[in-house]
């Protein structure tokens, strides 16, 4: 006789967890308690939620369960950045990074194993591409790095994540592996959980989603009544250069998509950041960095230059040190404000665009 799998709580969303009690004959109240108990508290059995009756924890438990999914491996960087590889049911990995800050702590996260839009500079679409993730497993990584950050011997081995006075204030990314606004429902399913108040609380403007510009999913991202910051992955300002890097170029324009970028609310009236890697003597030139200023000018949005961080096969070079201050120089004289990401990581390919898919019968 075929049993049926347990269903899994942890993913589930609070309509979702009204509909499982209902239909165990209890009150709705009890899918809030649930509730906080999986995103708030972050416990992971139904034995740990004390205040549910041991009649219905027992019912529960005869077709739910709490899962996340498995870690395979973490690697410490020497700069205090932790990169932990996860390992799915169905063989498929993905990765997420954790980076330690004095004022915050960051975790970047990732919405498909593998990712399907294959930038000519990015490690992860080198590799290849698998699935998209489910709600579940999205969520499970920051419930993963939030747990694991808060211990002690965790923190031990990367002595930069050790904690400061008080408990540093959260930042999430999705900048990890994929393109989540491919894989839409299921991403904005675990960001309603991340930023819901009563769940993981992190708040809207500590919550950026990095994008190359699937519009039609960027056209429903601006309609949601919470929505995170908004990051646009550029890399070229023309949509000539931009095709050469980006094959997503040639579907989704890139004036349509800066377009959709200027229309979008960011939470609290932020700006929108358009990321830029420099590739060297690719788009890193003086006429690169003031067709840039051109395209952005004027625009409630900033510029976040990104060097190339070198990882196997892509076939880039990291831009010169000069070149980048130069870049940078042009386009504050044009009154665009820019930022230049410091990179974490490298010593363990943690840093932005190194992630990658592991072989599930690998060592990770």
């Amino acid at each position: 006789m075929n049993l049926k799998p347990a269903r899994n709580l942890f993913g589930l969303s609070r309509a979702e967890l009204d509909e499982v009690v209902k239909a165990l004959g209890e009150p709705t109240f009890r899918a809030a308690q649930i509730y906080s108990w999986l995103y708030s508290k972050r416990v992971e059995g139904l034995g740990a939620m004390t205040d549910l009756k041991t009649t219905f924890r027992q019912a529960l438990a005869e077709h739910h369960e709490i899962r996340r999914i498995a870690v395979a491996d973490r690697q410490f960087s020497t700069d205090g950045t932790i990169k932990t590889l996860f390992r799915c049911d169905d063989g498929a990995t993905i990765e997420s990074v954790y980076i330690p800050e004095t004022k915050r702590q960051t975790i970047c996260i990732s919405t498909q194993a593998g990712c399907p839009v294959k930038c000519a500079f990015c490690l992860t679409g080198i590799s290849g591409y698998k699935r998209n993730l489910k709600p579940w497993e999205i969520l499970s990584q920051v419930a993963e790095v939030m747990d694991q950050a808060a211990k002690a011997s965790y923190r031990a081995q990367a002595p930069h994540a050790r904690a400061a006075d008080g408990e540093r204030p959260w930042n999430v990314v999705v900048m990890g592996m994929g393109e989540p606004l491919l894989n839409y429902e299921n991403t904005m399913a675990a960001l309603r959980i991340l930023m819901d108040p009563v769940a993981f609380a992190i708040t809207p403007k500590k919550l950026t989603l990095s994008t190359v510009g699937i519009l039609p999913a960027l056209e429903k991202l601006k309609l949601e009544p919470v929505r995170p910051n908004l990051a646009i992955s550029l890399h070229a300002p023309t949509s000539k250069l931009r095709a050469e890097l980006m094959p997503i170029e040639n579907k989704y324009a890139l004036k349509d998509v800066i377009a959709a970028a200027d229309s979008y609310e960011s939470p609290r009236g932020g700006r929108v950041t358009y990321e830029y890697v420099l590739l060297r003597d690719v788009n890193d030139q003086d006429e690169h960095a003031h067709a840039l200023a051109r395209l952005l000018r004027g625009r409630n949005g900033k510029v976040n230059l990104i060097p190339l961080n070198p990882a196997g096969p892509i076939p880039f070079e990291a831009p010169r040190k000069a070149q980048v201050a130069r870049f940078e120089g042009i386009l504050l004289d044009a009154g665009v404000p820019v930022s230049v990401r410091k990179p974490r990581g490298q010593d363990v390919l943690a840093a932005c665009g190194q992630l990658h898919l592991k072989k599930a019968s690998g060592a990770a």
